[in-house]
């Protein structure tokens, strides 16, 4: 079953349909690479896409602890690399509103660690995660 369709609108922007829920994105290429940068670039997709699987698999080992963990938050830095030009790192700080055990502030590190977009993206991009806990 296919996922999504993309559109090209002309002037480096797409829009992209999820099929199942018919949900809109839409992307531009960023200043740096000739486009408006009036929204997400594919790059940042990618790299927001690290952060938001690590918070939904957080979400999924929580649920299954009793946990709430309403609010976290990730803060994403994507670093681009030159010839070939390309996504090298990305940054994601995650931010939880309360602090846990040191035993489940490990499971919901494992979880976030070994999210599906974690372990797609390719090896040579460089994944710099931290964790945050409230005091």
């Amino acid at each position: 079953m296919t996922t999504s369709t993309v559109v090209y609108q002309g002037e480096l922007r797409t829009q992209a349909l999820h099929l199942q829920s018919n949900n809109q994105i839409i992307t531009d290429a960023p200043t740096d690479n000739h486009g408006k940068g009036e929204a997400f670039s594919p790059t940042d997709l990618l790299a927001t896409s690290l952060a938001s699987c690590m918070l939904t698999i957080m979400g999924i080992k929580a649920d299954s602890m009793d946990l709430d963990i309403v609010g976290t938050k990730a803060e994403v830095t994507k670093v681009m690399a030159t010839e070939p030009r390309r996504v090298s790192e990305v940054h994601v700080s995650i931010y939880l509103t309360q602090t846990f055990d040191e035993r489940t502030q490990k499971v919901l590190e494992q979880a976030a660690l070994s999210c599906p977009v974690a372990k797609s993206i390719h090896p040579d991009i460089q994944q710099v995660v931290n964790f945050h806990y409230a005091e």
